[in-house]
C-alpha cells in the first residue's frame, strides 16, 4: 500500500496500557514457542505490562525516565547501580508486530532473553554487572523526524486504521514489510529503547573511565527503512535516530556506525550519505538483498569518504571477519576519531541463518563484540551501543547475542558449545584478498 501524509497526533497514550495487556495475553497463547520459562510468561510480560505507563498522559502515575538514573521507582536502577555495571540493554519485543510463518517473528527477542537467562547472563544472576532498562519512553515524531520524513511517519500512524480492520497490511508495496494495528507505536518504543540506551552510557561515561556497554534487543529492525518509507522488514531507522539524537542532545558530533548485517544498511547508508559527521561503515554478503552498497558507494559532496562498503563474497566467515577488522575497520575509526560508536548487529550471517550464505559463526561474533568494545575504549571513552538489527534462526541469533554479552563481560567464550566446525567449508580468502585490497585502495587506507 501506498502511505498517505495526514497530520501527526502528538498522542499515543490512548491504548498504550490495553496494548500491553494485549500482548501479555498474545504471549501467553503461543504455546509453540517453547521458551521453558515461567521467566518469560511472567518477568518479560510484566515488563511489557509496565512499560505501557511510559505513553500514557500526564495524569497518571508518572514514571521516571531510566535516562536520567535517578529517583526512587524500584522498576529503575539508580545511577550509583549502573557505575558497577558492564552491560546495560533494554527490551523492546513488539509482540503485537507479527505476521505469521514471517522470519522477523515477534520470537526472535523473547528467545534471545531466554538464552540470557539459561546461560545466566541476566540480572538475575549478575546482580550489578548486567543491567536491564525497564522503564523507557517511547521515541517521540521528532525523534523519528531527524532520519525520516514527517510525511512517512504520520502517514504510518494514519495506516494503522486500515491495520486495525484488515489484521496485517502490507506498507512496502510489494515488498515483504508488513504492519499490524501495533506496529506503529511498536516501532517508536523500540528506537525509545536505543536512545535511553544513548543516554545511560553517555552518562556513565561522564563518571567512569569504563561505562557499560549498551545493547538495544529490540524489534522491527530499522537499517533498510529509508528516508521516505519502511523497507526489508524495517520500519524506522532505529540506529540512525539514535546516532542524530547522540549528536543532538548530548553534542557528540562524530559518530562511527559499523553494520554488519549480512545484508547492507541501504537506510542508514542513504540517511548519512552526505554527511560528514557520521561514518557508516558495512560488511555484507556480495550480491544479496538488496543489492546495493557496491565498493564504489562512498557518500556524496561533503560526506564523500564518510561511507565505506564491503561486499563480501559467498561462504567469508571468522578468518575473513578478523581481516577486516584489523585491516579495514580499526584504521578507519582511528582516522574518524569518533566520539561514540554505534553497531547495527545483525547476527544473520551465521553459518546457520536460513537467508543468506556467509559462514559466521557463534565465535565470529563474540570477537566483534570484543573487539567493538576495545575499539571504543580506545578511541571514544567506552561510549558504544549495539542496535539488534537480522538474525532469523533462532537458536544461532540467541547463541551469538549470549556470546555478545560475555564477550562485553571479559569471559571466555562458549562458541565451542554451539558451533560445529564440520559444517564450514573454505573459506574463499582469494576473493577475500581482492575485496579488500579493494576497499584499502578507495579509502586510501
Amino acid at each position: 500500500m501506498e502511505l498517505l501524509a495526514v497530520s501527526f497526533s502528538s498522542s499515543l497514550a490512548g491504548n498504550a496500557l490495553f496494548l500491553a495487556r494485549q500482548h501479555l495475553c498474545k504471549w501467553k497463547n503461543h504455546s509453540r514457542f517453547d521458551l521453558e520459562a515461567k521467566f518469560v510468561r511472567n518477568k518479560i510480560l510484566n515488563k511489557s505490562l509496565r512499560r505501557g505507563r511510559r505513553c500514557l498522559s500526564e495524569k497518571t502515575e508518572a514514571s521516571i525516565s531510566c535516562s536520567t538514573g535517578t529517583g526512587e521507582d524500584p522498576l529503575i536502577p539508580v545511577n550509583k547501580k549502573l557505575s558497577d555495571a558492564r552491560v546495560i540493554y533494554a527490551v523492546a519485543p513488539a509482540m503485537g508486530h507479527n505476521q505469521e510463518s514471517h522470519p522477523e517473528s515477534h520470537f526472535r527477542v523473547p528467545s534471545i532473553v531466554n538464552a540470557l537467562e539459561k546461560w545466566e547472563l541476566s540480572p538475575k544472576f549478575r546482580g550489578l554487572e548486567v543491567i536491564e532498562l525497564e522503564n523507557f519512553n517511547a521515541a517521540s515524531s521528532n525523534d523519528i523526524a531527524s532520519v525520516h520524513t514527517r510525511a512517512y511517519v504520520s502517514g504510518l500512524e494514519k495506516a494503522m486504521d486500515q491495520a486495525s480492520k484488515q489484521g496485517i497490511i502490507l506498507i512496502e508495496g510489494s515488498g515483504p514489510t508488513y504492519a499490524t494495528v501495533d506496529t506503529f507505536q511498536e516501532s517508536l518504543v523500540a528506537a525509545g529503547a536505543g536512545i535511553a540506551l544513548i543516554d545511560a552510557v553517555v552518562a556513565e561515561s561522564k563518571i567512569s573511565k569504563s561505562p557499560p556497554v549498551g545493547f538495544a534487543l529490540i524489534r522491527p529492525p530499522g537499517h533498510h527503512a529509508i528516508p521516505k518509507g519502511p523497507m526489508g522488514f524495517c520500519v524506522f531507522g532505529n540506529v540512525a535516530v539514535a546516532a542524530r539524537y547522540a549528536q543532538r542532545s548530548h553534542g557528540l558530533k562524530r559518530v562511527f556506525i559499523i553494520d554488519f548485517d549480512v545484508h547492507h544498511g541501504n537506510g542508514t547508508n542513504d540517511a548519512f550519505y552526505d554527511d560528514p559527521d557520521i561514518f557508516f561503515l558495512s560488511t555484507h554478503q556480495d550480491g544479496s538483498y538488496p543489492g546495493t552498497g557496491k565498493f564504489e558507494e562512498v557518500g556524496h559532496g561533503d560526506g564523500e569518504g564518510t561511507t565505506l562498503n564491503l561486499p563480501l563474497p559467498g561462504g567469508s566467515g571468522d578468518t575473513a571477519m578478523r581481516t577486516v577488522f584489523d585491516e579495514i575497520i580499526v584504521p578507519c575509526a582511528q582516522r574518524f576519531k569518533p566520539d561514540i560508536i554505534l553497531v547495527s548487529a545483525g547476527y544473520d550471517a551465521h553459518v546457520l541463518d536460513p537467508l543468506a550464505s556467509l559462514q559466521f559463526t557463534t565465535g565470529t561474533y563474540y570477537m566483534l563484540a570484543s573487539y567493538i568494545q576495545q575499539l571504543a575504549n580506545d578511541l571514544c571513552e567506552g561510549r558504544c551501543v549495539f542496535f539488534l538489527e537480522g538474525g532469523y534462526n533462532l537458536k544461532s541469533l540467541s547463541y551469538s547475542v549470549a556470546d555478545s554479552f560475555r564477550a562485553f563481560l571479559g569471559e571466555p567464550s562458549l562458541a565451542s558449545e554451539f558451533d560445529n566446525p564440520a559444517i564450514l567449508h573454505e573459506e574463499p580468502s582469494t576473493r577475500v584478498r581482492q575485496a579488500i585490497e579493494r576497499v584499502k585502495h578507495i579509502h586510501s587506507l
